[in-house]
């Protein structure tokens, strides 16, 4: 994605020449990208704490998590609210997860008389509704793998559903689990971290991707 030109009456409006044909980048879509960025640092800020506090156990540590989880699903909607993904079906796949994932962990949390995090280690099985919403951050690290062919997303893209669905199915070693989630968080935030500092006009893609699938939808 090379730029061609910038405009003399809007600076910080600039055109490239994608696969389709030429775009433009406007200050709106840069806004956009920033607040996808903000989004993960605050999913991934606080899974990592959550996963702190599993080595300071405390009466409120549960609560904690549980709130932290909280935390992490809103901040992973925002994301998944801005990010750039050029296929609809896709990107609604990823939000739905993500909503299938906080309703159900709404509803199981009323239901729990424990804190939902503590009802997810003594009930794996939560994990088929609740596990959902980690699903749409598994699409988001395979989609960044994709695209930018970063080393953490390649490692968090099987990490994630391997400790997930090891816990679910019991073939996850006790002794494993913890230090398993802090690399998860580990790459995590080095994940975040890196896109706070990356050039932000590559994370919005080719918009020309977008002006063809909507011609196509058309008929045009």
């Amino acid at each position: 994605m090379a730029a061609s030109s910038t405009s003399a009456d809007n600076p910080n409006w600039v055109e490239y020449q994608g696969q389709f044909g030429p775009f433009t980048i406007t200050p709106d879509d840069r806004q956009e990208v920033r607040i996808y960025r903000a989004g993960l640092a605050g999913s991934a800020g606080c899974f990592a704490i959550a996963v702190g506090l599993l080595q300071w156990p405390q009466p409120w540590t549960a609560t904690a998590i549980t709130l932290l989880y909280g935390g992490f699903w809103l901040g992973l909607g925002l994301s998944l609210w801005k990010i750039h993904i050029y296929l609809k079906p896709l990107h609604l796949a990823l939000q739905g997860f993500w909503l299938v994932g906080g309703l159900t962990s709404l509803g199981f949390g009323l239901l729990q008389p424990d804190p939902l995090a503590l009802a997810v280690v003594n009930q794996p099985a939560l994990l088929w509704g609740i596990g959902f919403s980690f699903a749409a951050l598994t699409g988001i690290f395979f989609k960044e793998a994709f695209c930018f062919d970063r080393l953490e997303t390649k490692l968090l893209t099987p990490l994630v559903p391997l400790v997930l669905l090891g816990h679910l199915t019991g073939t996850l070693p006790s002794d494993w689990a913890v230090p398993l989630l802090q690399l998860w968080a580990g790459l995590y935030l080095v994940f975040t971290l890196r896109k706070l500092f990356q050039d932000i006009d590559p994370d919005i893609g080719d918009k020309s991707v977008f002006d063809y699938l909507a011609r196509r939808q058309e008929g045009v």
